[in-house]
């Protein structure tokens, strides 16, 4: 029989020897937490002998059902909306709709029973919310009645900046903050816009950055019914989707939204380049943005050709 040893377990993080699946730290990765040792002797010929139990490593299969997205003509895209408890990369270039995209998934929610936490992770958020009503998403009832909550990461983080200790941040620290959030308000939806600088701890460091991503995604998934957008800056014209190549392997599904000159005239392009377990159709919409509205789905690309 082959030992298991945490090494071969996706829910174990090297960088932090964590264990997402007991949520406690590993002492010796060779030694498996999960892994109960019976140990037994024989009377006679004091031999021992050992029976291994452990628990299997891969999580249920369950049901697959869906979470309405909020915008109009993406769900019949994606034959059905969003995995529930599952995590999505909404990529795209300055001024493509990402933060829109992302209010627009949590207003809808927070209307319909599913309440929402917003991480705003490089904007104040009194900044945003004055945006939103700007916009005509006057969202202070939501906020009051605890069905929408608007979380501004860089309060957690301020003293530790000033002193230039971001190498210390735990990745475990930022999870914990994250998780007392969605409890205290039963929360169902969660957006991190943007993702990339979350990565407080050493940015330049991508195994590090990796390793953070991942054992976050896997403590947000565990919980099994809370549904996850973050968004992604991706530079004009590039080929990249995330800044550290392993949010796209993470996420069930990527959109990514794209600015494009028709005949003379700038259109917003939406393009769903991964969605799990969903027969999409290879193709590009257009898209328009409207004030009080948000994203509305118009067609096909080829129909503005």
């Amino acid at each position: 029989m082959v030992n298991k040893k945490c090494y071969d377990c996706p829910f174990y993080s090297p960088q932090t020897s964590y264990c997402l699946k007991l949520f406690t730290f590993v002492k010796n990765p060779d030694e498996p937490p999960c892994i109960t040792v019976k140990k037994t002797s024989d009377s006679f010929s004091y031999k021992k002998s050992f029976e291994m139990m452990s628990e299997p490593i891969s999580p249920p299969i369950e049901d697959l059902s869906y979470v309405p997205t909020g915008i109009p003509g993406l769900d019949e895209l994606l034959h059905g909306g969003f995995l529930r408890g599952k995590t999505y990369l909404i990529a795209g270039e300055t001024g493509a709709g990402k933060t829109i995209f992302s209010l627009q998934f949590l207003i809808y929610g927070a209307l319909n029973n599913e309440p929402g936490i917003y991480l705003a992770i490089d904007e104040p958020t009194e900044h945003l919310l004055k945006g939103m009503k700007r916009f005509g998403w006057d969202v202070y009832d939501l906020i009051r009645e605890g069905r929408l909550r608007f979380l501004d990461m860089r309060t957690h983080f301020s003293k530790i900046y000033l002193k230039d200790e971001r190498g210390k941040i735990e990745p475990r620290f930022v999870i914990d903050i994250i998780l007392k959030n969605i409890r205290r308000i039963n929360a169902r939806r969660l957006v991190i816009d943007p993702i990339a600088p979350l990565m407080y701890g050493n940015p330049e460091n991508v195994l590090y950055a990796r390793e953070f991503l991942r054992e976050m995604v896997f403590s947000l998934e565990r919980l099994g019914n809370v549904t996850t957008i973050m968004t992604s800056e991706i530079p004009t014209g590039s080929n990249q989707y995330s800044r550290f190549g392993v949010e796209e392997f993470l996420a069930s599904g990527i959109i990514i939204l794209k600015l494009k000159e028709i005949k003379g005239r700038i259109y917003r392009v939406l393009y769903i380049r991964k969605a799990r377990w969903a027969p999409v159709r290879p193709g590009k919409y257009v898209f328009r943005i409207e004030s009080g509205k948000g994203i509305i789905i118009k067609g096909p690309l080829e129909k503005f050709l």
